[in-house]
């Protein structure tokens, strides 16, 4: 089992920890980023992606490990504290560089077979919306099967959570990591995600740019093929 971790912090804090603490549990190789350390840039917003090519974004070199490390994860993992009631900026600037990605223009069809985690912690409030944040862009790419964990800590350091907590997080990720091994290599697209990607797919059909019309053309996506069937 292949994992990509994207950090949403650069700091060791109780987000991380419980992220690795998953990634312990389900072995395998691991490979992990931290932000804005790994990666810092904020989009330009000059549409190149859109418009011609993902390789024209003036980030695109730096971003290139992150993104090949996602292409050869089985799972994702997305970690972030909440910032004022949402993920980190750091992971906010990262996933914008995927819009590109979503279903509405050029999805990775290697997306439509992984799991993928999203973690947040707080020491009150505010996960719900973390996760979110993070969720939208799986769901999006075309991740078929996302968790969400968020976890009250009432703390500010993984040292000071206490034992109650600790043990919460300890049976929590034992739930994961078992539901992820489970379903490793089995994964299927739902409903959802088909239903999404269908009605994607008649407005590509109409024609909606041409970069993105080309690559569904290109996949067979606007005959018989379909992302999430494996070849």
């Amino acid at each position: 089992m292949k994992i990509a971790i994207i950090h949403g912090q650069s700091h060791k804090g109780s987000t991380y920890q419980i992220g690795k603490q998953l990634a312990d549990k389900l072995g395998g190789s691991v490979t992990e980023f931290f932000l804005p350390r790994d990666f810092g840039g904020f989009c330009t917003g000059c549409t190149t992606c859109f418009m011609k090519a993902e390789t024209g974004c003036p980030h695109y070199e730096k971003l290139h490990p992150l993104t090949e490390a996602m292409d050869e994860a089985d799972v994702l993992i997305l970690t972030s504290p909440v910032y004022v009631y949402h993920a980190t900026g750091s992971m906010k600037a990262f996933l914008d560089h995927y819009g590109y990605r979503w279903m509405v223009h050029r999805p990775d069809e290697r997306m439509f077979r992984k799991q993928a985690v999203c973690i947040a912690t707080a020491a009150g409030a505010g996960m719900k919306s973390t996760l979110k944040d993070m969720a939208d862009s799986l769901f999006f790419w075309g991740v078929p099967k996302i968790y969400r964990y968020g976890q009250a800590v009432r703390a500010t350091s993984y040292e000071h959570i206490p034992e109650k907590i600790k043990h919460k997080i300890e049976k929590r990720t034992n739930v994961l990591s078992s539901r992820i091994k489970k379903k490793n290599g089995k994964v299927k697209a739902g409903i959802k995600t088909r239903g999404f990607f269908l009605i994607m797919r008649l407005a590509h059909k109409n024609g909606f740019n041409e970069a993105d019309d080309a690559y569904w053309k290109e996949k067979g996506w606007l005959d018989s093929k379909r992302p999430w069937k494996m070849k």
